[in-house]
């Protein structure tokens, strides 16, 4: 069997409905105080193949637990996806559930489609009750409101302290044929994706069975949404949905997989990487690399620990070239670790390496750290396996977002 070489055509504008058969909306449905746009509607023309990835955090928030119910009984055939911000609708008990599916079955009313070809997700504050009211006036704005161009209104409404709407789209070329990959997302700060600490939605017009377009999914995640951290908090809400609508008449199977997976990947990078850029009070984005590892896994382990080590993200936010708390992170990270074979650079720049320190090269590596993107490995010093996480440096305006939130 011959494989297809993978061909990214190009990055393009857009993000959620640009490929062909989806439209979008983002409305305002008074569920955020502030009156802003807080209920996103996406809808693809077609039944489409389905695909999910739930946060694995045990207090499940009743929209996670009713997409991953629908998920089942439509056995990944989807038609919309229905989410609102503002309110998690978490730890609600049954009354939470049932506002959850009431956001399922009128959205599926209105579309005149099965309520289990409906997907949910919600954002916001822990523990406060949705209103179904809200939903139930919201859904037919959000429903007439839908449009090809309208994925940026959708890409805000999901917003919570997000600064900024993240997008994302790619044309790829799949068996001699064009589809297009498109996303948005939302995340700012709870982001440890173990899967997935923030919301992500990703449309393609390209043929994939629903198997196929899960096995693919799982595989992207791992890569990208599953390698950013903010603050090492697992949310209660979080999922990644991806729908394949088939618009395109692009056939994804074993011979074409490698292409569509590339082009997931970028898009779900792309998307990945601003939700750190956008991270509560961040400054800069972090590239955290763990060479010389025994295993992948083990090299992942302690990047993430790295990444998450509040000492190392406030010296790094300071400016601060303090090689000791990466080694220092590094040796307690619950993985083989040689000490004297180790080694850390920032930006290129060797700071420790073979238990000794070249403390001389700390003024230009400070220099390097008044960068907006910087880079830091460290070699553990035992194999050959390597990881690469992305983070963010902590400052004092995380503490104050956060401080604030529910006030």
């Amino acid at each position: 069997m011959s494989v297809s070489t993978p061909q990214i055509l190009e990055m393009t504008a857009g993000g959620i409905t640009t490929p062909g058969g989806f439209r979008a909306s983002g409305v305002s449905a008074g569920i955020k105080a502030n009156k802003g746009l807080d209920l996103a509607l996406i809808v693809s023309d077609r039944p489409a193949s389905a695909a999910a990835v739930f946060t694995t955090n045990r207090a499940q928030a009743a929209p996670v637990l009713v997409s991953i119910e629908h998920l089942a009984k439509s056995v990944g055939v989807a038609r919309a996806i229905v989410v609102n911000s503002g309110c998690a609708n978490a730890c609600t008990g049954e009354a939470g559930m049932d506002v959850a599916r009431q956001m399922a079955s009128e959205t599926a009313r209105l579309l005149g489609c099965a309520p289990e070809q409906v997907l949910v997700a919600s954002t916001g504050v822990i523990g406060v009750s949705l209103d179904p009211g809200k939903i139930r006036s919201g859904l037919p704005q959000a429903m007439k409101a839908l449009a090809s161009d309208q994925g940026a209104s959708a890409a805000r409404a999901i917003m919570t302290t997000d600064p900024f709407p993240k997008e994302a789209a790619i044309r790829v070329s799949i068996g001699g044929r064009e589809a297009s990959i498109g996303g948005m997302a939302k995340g700012s700060g709870m982001i440890e994706p173990m899967m997935a600490t923030m919301l992500a939605f990703v449309t393609t017009d390209a043929v994939v069975p629903p198997a196929l377009l899960n096995r693919a999914l799982r595989e992207v995640v791992n890569d990208t949404f599953n390698a950013i951290t903010v603050d090492g908090e697992c949310s209660t809400n979080d999922c990644v949905m991806l729908l394949a609508n088939g618009a395109s008449g692009a056939k994804v199977d074993e011979s074409t997989y490698a292409p569509f997976v590339q082009g997931l990947r970028t898009v779900c990078l792309r998307l990945a990487l601003d939700i750190v850029r956008g991270g509560e009070g961040a400054t800069k984005l972090v590239t955290v690399t763990v060479t010389g590892a025994a295993t992948p896994a083990e090299a992942r382990q302690a990047a993430k620990a790295i990444a998450n080590s509040p000492l190392v993200k406030t010296a790094i936010h300071g400016g601060d070239p303090n090689w000791g708390r990466l080694i220092a992170v590094a040796g307690r990270a619950g993985v083989a670790f040689d000490l004297s074979r180790a080694a850390v650079t920032i930006g290129g720049i060797v700071l420790f390496k073979d238990g000794q320190p070249f403390d001389e090269a700390a003024p230009r590596a400070a220099t390097y750290l008044k960068y907006r993107e910087i880079a830091v490995t460290v070699d553990l010093g035992v194999g050959s396996a390597s990881s690469t996480v992305w983070t963010c440096d902590l400052s004092a305006e995380y503490v104050r977002i956060n401080a604030d939130y529910r006030t």
